[in-house]
């Protein structure tokens, strides 16, 4: 029987993952606590470690694990920013669900573009207290509008077509073009576009893609959708552009500094995240807590690829066609094109 120590374990978590465990003879060890130095501990007796975005998998973390014996680190998630797969390199193999369900993703994009837009969280306040009054609802068609999406994997194209319904104009920017998208610089994508889209992963070269520089170059009354990761926008230049009136609205699914804060009920406890405080109370800006991914079918898919991604690991001699390797640099790549196991 395989042992895997399942890291900040949340109720909805459970069902799947223990349904794929007992059909694969895989024993999850489910913990509450997030992975970090402290609790790198209670992996130990565990052949592997199942975590998600807010763990914290940094040098320390991995040098624990791997002197506890535990060969894999199964990321149920698609982005690793929170992993050091570097670190990792000739110690621990790192997995990963790339593609669980971009549909999920993508969807919960538009449903926030077209929430502010059409000021519909506005209207559903007013009208639980019977106020059926117009004034201050007023939106605009998207129907015309540019749309510019940064990154065009499996999610950002799902977001095009979506977009594409809508009649909008579309243009993207990635390092890694394919067929039938209009590409066009950061500069001229920033200049042009009504409705800015992020769908690329966290890396040191696109953290803080979007920062006062960014801004400036936007169109007046620009609307920026963040449904990756939270890093991606340098939250106190948003902020900033938000009072300045050159952004007209924020539609934000995570948050650079969300790890101790999403995920979890805070509601009787008084914010120490001022800048979120800040954003949260702008009448244009809406935020929900990285919950894009949440839907019964992700979450299958999701516990369905992790656990064949632990079962390919232990059956097949390590190899695994989700593994990140460092090995050359080219993370998601380098395997896939060597067609062997990373060390």
């Amino acid at each position: 029987m395989i042992k895997v120590a399942f890291y900040d374990t949340k109720a909805y978590d459970k069902p799947s993952f223990e349904h794929y465990g007992a059909i694969h003879d895989i024993q999850f060890r489910f913990l509450e606590t997030k992975l970090n130095k402290d609790t790198a501990t209670l992996a130990e007796g565990c052949d592997a470690v199942c975590v998600f975005v807010n763990d914290s998998v940094d040098a320390d973390v991995i040098e624990q694990l791997y002197h506890s014996g535990v060969k894999l680190i199964a990321l149920r998630s698609a982005g690793y920013n929170n992993v050091d797969v570097r670190a990792a390199f000739g110690k621990i193999h790192v997995v990963h669900v790339p593609a669980y369900s971009p549909y999920a993703v993508a969807e919960h994009a538009m449903a926030l573009l077209l929430t502010s837009v059409r000021r519909i969280h506005k209207a559903y306040n007013r009208t639980r207290e019977f106020n059926f009054s117009l004034s201050g609802l007023t939106g605009f068609d998207l129907h015309g509008k540019t749309v510019g999406v940064i990154g065009t994997g499996k999610i950002g194209r799902i977001f095009i077509d979506i977009c594409r319904g809508f009649g909008m104009k579309v243009i993207a920017y990635d390092l890694y073009p394919v067929e039938g998208i209009d590409y066009v610089s950061l500069e001229t994508l920033f200049a042009e576009s009504d409705v800015i889209s992020l769908h690329c992963p966290l890396t040191e070269d696109t953290k803080h893609m979007i920062n006062s520089s960014a801004i400036e170059k936007m169109k007046k009354g620009v609307v920026i959708v963040n449904t990756s990761r939270g890093a991606l926008i340098d939250a106190e230049a948003l902020l900033d552009g938000i009072k300045s009136r050159k952004i007209g609205a924020a539609c934000l699914d995570v948050y650079e500094e969300e790890a101790d804060i999403f995920f979890e009920d805070r509601s009787g406890h008084i914010m120490d995240d001022e800048l979120l405080s800040l954003l949260i109370s702008m009448p244009n800006v809406i935020v929900t807590s990285h919950q894009a991914f949440l839907t019964e079918d992700a979450l299958n898919n999701i516990a369905e690829t992790t656990v064949n991604n632990i079962l390919s690991y232990y059956n097949n001699d390590g190899m695994c066609d989700n593994e990140l390797c460092y090995r050359c640099g080219n993370i998601e790549r380098c395997k896939k094109e060597r067609k062997q196991r990373c060390f």
